[in-house]
C-alpha cells in the first residue's frame, strides 16, 4: 500500500490515502470518474505488472450508498454485509440469476450500480457469493464489506 500511495501521489493526485491491504484508495482529483479509473488502471498495470479493475465513486456517491442501506434491518454484522460496486448497472436478468442462488437467509438488493448482499452465514459456502464474485454480471465490479464502505466514506469526508 505504501507503493500504491507513492505511485498515485507521484502521478499528481492529492490527499492519497489507503485503507487496508486490498487496494482501497481515497484521493482528490480533478479528473472525472472514468478518466481517473482508466489512468489508475494504467499506472497500476505499468508499475506492478498486473491488470486490476478500478471502480471509482465520489464522496457524494459513496454517501448515497451508505444512506440507502437497503438491508439495514437485517444486516447486523458489517463483516458479512457486502456492497459490490459496478462500473455500470448490471443486467437485471444476471442479478435475478444471482439472487436465485441465495440461501434462504441471504438477501440481495440491486440499486443502480451497487449490489447489496447479506450473507449471515459468511461467504465461504455461499452459492450466491460465488456467482456474485464471478463475471456473470456483464459489468466490472469489486466488493467491499460494510465496515470498509463506511470507513472509506469517513476518509472521503475528511478530504
Amino acid at each position: 500500500m505504501p507503493e500504491l500511495r507513492a505511485l498515485l501521489t507521484d502521478a499528481g493526485f492529492d490527499d492519497v490515502r489507503t485503507y487496508v491491504a486490498s487496494g482501497n484508495v481515497v484521493l482528490t482529483s480533478s479528473l472525472n470518474a472514468d478518466k481517473l479509473g482508466a489512468q489508475s488502471e494504467k499506472l497500476i498495470g505499468k508499475r506492478f505488472g498486473f491488470d486490476v479493475d478500478v471502480i471509482v465513486r465520489s464522496a457524494d456517491e459513496l454517501a448515497e450508498v451508505v444512506r440507502l442501506n437497503p438491508l439495514a434491518e437485517v444486516a447486523d454484522n458489517p463483516k458479512r454485509y457486502q456492497v459490490s460496486f459496478c462500473d455500470g448497472e448490471p443486467d437485471p436478468a444476471a442479478v435475478e440469476k444471482i439472487a436465485a442462488a441465495a440461501a434462504p437467509t441471504e438477501k440481495l438488493v440491486a440499486i443502480g450500480r451497487e449490489l447489496y448482499a447479506w450473507h449471515p452465514d459468511g461467504v465461504g459456502r455461499s452459492k450466491m457469493w460465488t456467482k456474485l464474485a464471478g463475471s456473470g454480471l456483464g459489468v466490472r465490479a469489486t466488493a467491499r464489506n460494510w465496515t470498509t464502505v463506511t470507513t472509506l466514506l469517513e476518509m472521503a469526508r475528511e478530504s
